[in-house]
């Protein structure tokens, strides 16, 4: 069964005749930017091959990435209109609800059992609504991951070392204030846009997880590769909900208990690319070094202060998020 497309695809809503059987057989395309070998695409893939065992002949996944059907932003205007089922936003989010600037916040998530316990202690019961007010629905949280820093110019070591740097950045507000703060001249871009923003030098870095660095081939067009595990960015399955409601209640049952159960596999892989691909950066010739992490962590202050002030009760999210990480 095919599962990912390479060719450029309609985004409209695919109906294909299975000949076979002479049905109707209605395709369901979920949409990312991850290229090929990435955590996204992994993850995606292994999501279709999941629920298509189970779909039956009437409907089946089909995967599209490398921003074959738009980035995140444009991807979520699909969503509502039913051109495209799932999406695989990541910051994006916090650019639909205010709150989701939480997952913008430095140093916040401490590690993958700590971001479970945000899932079902924060996100799902005071998140989730606010998301479906927007006319959307999530269905399950993977991951894009820890990000580090990548640039041309010097190895990062504490927010000092980014001053004037040109870093590429999501479209995400937070994200970009907080580089401001470090010092760095962020720019908010489109994933498929950046390495040739690198090649040409209109950027002089970015931030990524490793696995989104390797498997977009920056470590071809950057020398410097700075651990500085500055945030961790988790991925929604997102789907538009009047489309979502639209499909009959079997399909959408088998649809979201099969994004759920993928989550383990998403971790399981994550953990495993970040272990494997910091040996391939060397061997490509990047230069990698440990930041020093409480440096960071102590010029993050003013980014919580605002978030606190700036959206509604900001401030008891980030407590709540911080408490959830010291229990055992």
């Amino acid at each position: 069964m095919k599962i990912t497309k390479t060719a450029f695809a309609s985004t409209f809503l695919a109906v294909s005749l299975t000949p076979a059987l002479g049905m109707a057989q209605t395709e369901l395309q979920f949409g990312h930017v991850g290229n090929p070998g990435s955590l996204f695409d992994v993850s995606a893939t292994e999501f279709a091959e999941r629920a298509n065992e189970r779909l039956g002949d009437d409907y089946e996944v089909e995967v599209y990435g490398s921003s074959q059907l738009g980035g995140d932003e444009s991807m979520m205007q699909k969503l509502k209109l039913g051109q495209v089922t799932f999406s695989l936003p990541s910051t994006v989010m916090s650019s639909v609800v205010d709150e989701f600037g939480l997952f913008e916040m430095p140093y916040l998530i401490k590690d993958r059992e700590h971001m479970k316990r945000v899932i079902d202690e924060v996100l799902e019961p005071d998140l989730y609504p606010l998301v479906e007010e927007e006319g959307y629905k999530i269905l399950a949280v993977w991951e894009n991951g820890f990000r580090q820093i990548t640039n041309n110019e010097r190895p990062i070591n504490t927010p000092e070392d980014l001053d004037g740097l040109k870093l590429r950045t999501p479209k995400g507000t937070w994200r970009v204030r907080m580089f401001e703060e470090y010092g760095a001249n962020p720019s908010p871009m489109a994933l498929s846009e950046v390495f040739t923003a690198l090649q040409t030098g209109t950027m002089d870095g970015q931030e990524n997880p490793l696995v989104q660095i390797y498997s977009q081939k920056f470590q071809e067009v950057q020398d410097y590769l700075s651990m500085t595990n500055h945030v961790y960015t988790p991925a929604y399955v997102v789907v538009g909900k009047d489309h979502w409601e639209s499909l009959p209640e079997d399909v959408r049952d088998v649809l979201e208990e099969t994004a759920q159960e993928v989550q383990d596999f998403v971790y399981e892989t994550a953990a495993k690319q970040d272990e494997e691909l910091l040996g391939e950066m060397e061997a490509a010739g990047m230069e990698i070094n440990e930041a020093d992490q409480q440096a960071f962590i102590d010029a993050s202050d003013p980014i919580y202060k605002r978030f606190d002030e700036e959206v509604e009760g900001g401030g008891d999210l980030i407590d709540r998020v911080l408490e959830l990480g010291e229990e055992e």
